[in-house]
């Protein structure tokens, strides 16, 4: 359920300019890589300057799904989307600038960058040409054992609007995930993990970005575009928090190599747990607290989880699910009521928190608390 309720928000986030105005929106023409044009709708309302605004009908890119199959942790499906919203807002505004999903990346170029490089004779084993020898991960030979270490590219494609009601593409933000694990098979058929170094990581995705800057600057379309490229550490299969983007840099337009990466200090936690407590001991004794006053009215309840996101060492989001065993509505109402009344005063003013109330895996409450407002937002599911 966490997974499908963070898929509706990233929905929000970039589609947030599709409802509920459809009154006075702007008609453009855009074309796309063929030069054909068509026409397209850039709705009116807009949620918040958080948000990108994105053009109708809304053109999913060839790669959507791709992603699935290629990251290790279910959490870090949602985060490598949604984070790289994040860093493609420190150089393309929400303000100037649509968002629409990766257009000029097809799947089967993004598969090819996926796979190793091969060796001549590995060509010709799997008879292939040398324009089909484009891997990114490092060559393995026999007796060799080689990480992966790229493990998905992700394509965010952002537009502009001219004066003549056309639009055009004005960025592109391109995200790199990279495997913190290598995980092989042992002569026993079991699978054995080991970590890979933060500085291997940071070596490999800076090459690897260089070389994929390279190949985008080849492209027609791409000749004179700005180019954000972030890099991605992604968690082991069993962790139970995302990954993070650890440095991102901007391309200009007319330059076509790296000249500085940029360090990006963001980081998951799940409260309560050792790694939180150490880290963020005062925030996890206030949310300590929180779960302490529900279990006062519900003593039986399962636990209550909280997923905290930081930024620059300062929490910016605590999502908390308190998953309960009854089902009836008044009963659901009762404890949501409950909750609303103090999660202000608990809650430092300035954190951004959502608490899902669940009974058997479904949502049946949501409360919501915006930094610094007086009174939550409260929802209970029909």
């Amino acid at each position: 359920m966490r997974k499908g309720l963070s898929a509706v928000l990233l929905a929000l986030l970039v589609l947030s300019g599709c409802a509920p105005t459809f009154e006075k929106q702007d008609q453009v023409v855009q074309e796309d890589q063929d030069s054909q044009s068509k026409k397209a709708i850039i709705p009116s309302y807009q949620i918040s300057e958080e948000y990108y605004k994105t053009l109708l009908p809304y053109e999913p890119s060839a790669t959507r799904g791709v992603v699935v199959n290629n990251l290790e942790s279910r959490y870090d499906l949602n985060e490598f989307e949604t984070g790289l919203l994040r860093m493609a807002k420190k150089t393309f505004s929400t303000k100037s600038y649509l968002f629409k999903e990766g257009q000029i990346l097809s799947k089967e170029t993004i598969d090819s960058w996926l796979q190793r490089k091969y060796t001549s004779a590995q060509l010709k084993e799997r008879k292939l040409k040398d324009t089909d020898n484009v891997g990114l991960n490092p060559v393995e030979e026999k007796g060799q054992n080689e990480p992966i270490y790229l493990a998905h590219i992700i394509e965010h494609n952002y537009l502009i609007k001219k004066e003549d009601d056309k639009v055009q593409l004005g960025g592109v933000a391109i995200g790199l995930a990279l495997n913190s694990v290598e995980y092989s098979q042992t002569s026993t058929g079991a699978t054995s993990a080991e970590p890979i170094s933060n500085e291997t990581i940071k070596q490999q995705g800076a090459a690897i970005a260089s070389e994929v800057l390279k190949r985008l600057r080849e492209r027609e379309e791409l000749q004179g575009v700005p180019i954000t490229i972030a890099l991605f550490k992604q968690t082991s299969r069993d962790s139970i928090v995302p990954g993070s983007y650890f440095a991102f840099t901007n391309v200009k337009g007319k330059e076509s190599t790296i000249s500085n990466w940029e360090a990006v200090n963001e980081s998951h936690f799940v409260f309560p747990s050792p790694e939180a407590k150490s880290a963020h001991s005062k925030d996890v004794n206030v949310f300590e607290e929180f779960a302490t006053k529900v279990q006062t009215y519900f003593p039986t309840y399962t636990g209550t989880v909280g997923r905290a996101f930081y930024q620059d060492d300062k929490l910016k989001e605590l999502r908390v699910e308190i998953p309960l065993t009854f089902k009836g509505k008044a009963e659901t109402i009762g404890f949501t009521q409950y909750l609303s009344t103090f999660i202000t005063k608990q809650f430092p003013a300035d954190w951004n928190v959502e608490v899902l109330i669940t009974a058997s895996s479904n949502p049946e409450a949501l409360i919501l608390k915006k930094p610094n407002s007086k009174d939550p937002y409260v929802h209970v599911y029909e």
